[in-house]
Order: structure tokens, then C-alpha cells, then sequence
């Protein structure tokens, strides 16, 4: 009796073990198929009802819509696409390409309110064919003044200082040519001298009324050089010429003198005649 209901147990526990390895032996058959029809191996995930279901990867996921917006920007009109989950502060970066304004300086209006850099189009409820503002911070449009107004002022000056260094060009040829010919021991006038030297000192002048910042005021620096080499240049010169001796003229005129013939002499030939 006991030794039936142990074999009836033994049956029982095989007939309930034989299906549990089937089961498995099938899974795992599953599994491994799935993983060699795959170039990667599936990965799973138990969602919260107990239902185990394939992990979802990037690759699975559909890539987000591309919106289409259009941006007033002043009387431009621009067609701006961007994905519909990009930022505000990414959105002002695409606008940097098409307007020059840097991220700090822009200001995008949608739905008549500012919108942060950190927001969202799509948490506003951008949608595609929305339509935004772009203006402009008022505070960077005053730096960009005061910006273009210093920048033109700093190609006043170079060009002021171009001008400058074109007449002192001329004046230093001159200064060479003056100085070739006193050293050839050439007395010049003294005037000539004199009047060279005026129209250094009034270049100096106009150096001195030039309001010159950075690279413009180095030049104005080395033209300022220029003329104080030139005038002590002629200064020297103007010792030098002093010393220079002049020689005597040596006249040369075409009218002939003419000599009246001696009295003797017509005596003497007119005895010859005589004779």
C-alpha cells in the first residue's frame, strides 16, 4: 500500500517535471533564436503590470517632427526649421545665422510673451507654421551704437594719419635732395630751408589734433618721429649751409671790344706802299 502511493507520487512528480523542462528548453530555444536573427542581442524590461515586453532603444523610436516656423524679425520675414524639441535658446542660435545677432542681444516673442532660452517649444505649445516675433534687446542695440560710433571714429583717425604720412613722404624727399646738395658743397638759400622746416612743424599740428586709440595711435606716434627726425635733420643742414662758401661769378659776355690801329704803324705802312 505505501509502497503504490510512492510510486504514484514519483509519476506524479515526473508528469509535473516534464513539462517545466520543455517550457525551458523552449524559452531558451526562443531566446537563442531571436538572438541570432538579431545582429544585437534582445534586451528585455518587466513593465509595471508584470508584462515582459522588449526594451524599446533610440533606434526603435520614430525621431521627432521638424517644425516650420516663421519669424517677423523687423519688416523681414524669416522661415526658420527646427525640431519640436529644441529650446528657445536653440532656436536663437539657428536665428544667428540668419540675422548676425548674437544669443545675448535676441529677444523671441510668442504669444505675446518673452520667451526664456531654457524653454521649450514644444511645453509652449509651439506648433508647426507658428509665428514668433524676434526683436532685438534695446540695451544691445545702444553697445552697437556706441560700437560704430567708436569704430568710425578709429578710421577717422587712420585716415587723417594716412594723409599725414603721404605729405611727409613728399617733405622727406625734398629734406634728402637739400642735404645731397649742401654736401656737394651747393649753398641753398637759406629761406628755402626755413620754409621746409614751417611746413614740418604744420604737420606736427595736425598729428597733435588727431584723436587716435589703439593701432591708430601707435602710427601717430611714429609719424610724430618722422617730422622731429626731419626738422633736426635740417637744422643741422642749416648750420652746415652757412659754412658753404660762394664762388666768384665768372662773367662771360659776347660783346666784342674793338681797338683802334696804332699811328705808327699805318705810318709804317704806308712808306711801304710808297715805296
Amino acid at each position: 500500500m505505501m509502497k503504490r502511493r510512492s510510486n504514484h507520487n514519483h509519476n506524479h512528480n515526473v508528469a509535473i517535471g516534464k513539462p517545466n523542462e520543455s517550457s525551458s528548453s523552449t524559452t531558451s530555444s526562443c531566446s537563442s533564436s531571436s538572438t541570432r536573427a538579431g545582429d544585437e542581442p534582445v534586451e528585455w524590461e518587466m513593465r509595471p503590470g508584470g508584462m515582459l515586453v522588449q526594451k524599446r532603444t533610440d533606434k526603435s523610436e520614430s525621431p521627432p517632427p521638424i517644425l516650420h516656423l516663421r519669424v517677423a524679425f523687423g519688416a523681414v520675414r524669416l522661415e526658420i526649421s527646427i525640431s519640436s524639441k529644441a529650446t528657445f535658446g536653440e532656436l536663437k542660435r539657428v536665428l544667428t545665422a540668419e540675422t548676425g545677432l548674437e544669443v545675448a542681444a535676441q529677444k523671441v516673442i510668442y504669444r505675446g510673451r518673452e520667451r526664456e532660452n531654457g524653454e521649450y517649444l514644444e511645453g509652449c505649445g509651439v506648433k508647426n507654421r507658428s509665428k514668433m516675433e524676434l526683436v532685438e534687446d534695446p540695451a544691445s542695440i545702444e553697445r552697437r551704437y556706441i560700437e560704430t560710433k567708436r569704430n568710425a571714429k578709429i578710421q577717422s583717425a587712420h585716415r587723417a594719419i594716412s594723409d599725414v604720412s603721404m605729405d611727409l613722404d613728399k617733405l622727406a624727399d625734398q629734406v634728402a635732395v637739400m642735404e645731397e646738395s649742401i654736401s656737394n658743397g651747393i649753398k641753398v638759400p637759406e629761406i628755402q630751408i626755413t620754409t621746409l622746416i614751417e611746413m614740418l612743424m604744420m604737420q606736427a599740428i595736425k598729428l597733435d589734433n588727431i584723436v587716435a586709440e589703439g593701432d591708430a595711435s601707435t602710427q601717430k606716434i611714429l609719424q610724430g618721429k618722422r617730422v622731429q627726425k626731419c626738422v633736426e635733420m635740417l637744422d643741422v643742414l642749416k648750420v652746415t649751409n652757412a659754412r658753404v662758401k660762394v664762388a666768384k661769378p665768372v662773367i662771360v659776355t659776347t660783346k666784342w671790344e674793338t681797338f683802334d690801329p696804332h699811328t705808327s704803324t699805318n705810318d709804317h705802312w704806308t712808306s711801304l706802299i710808297d715805296l
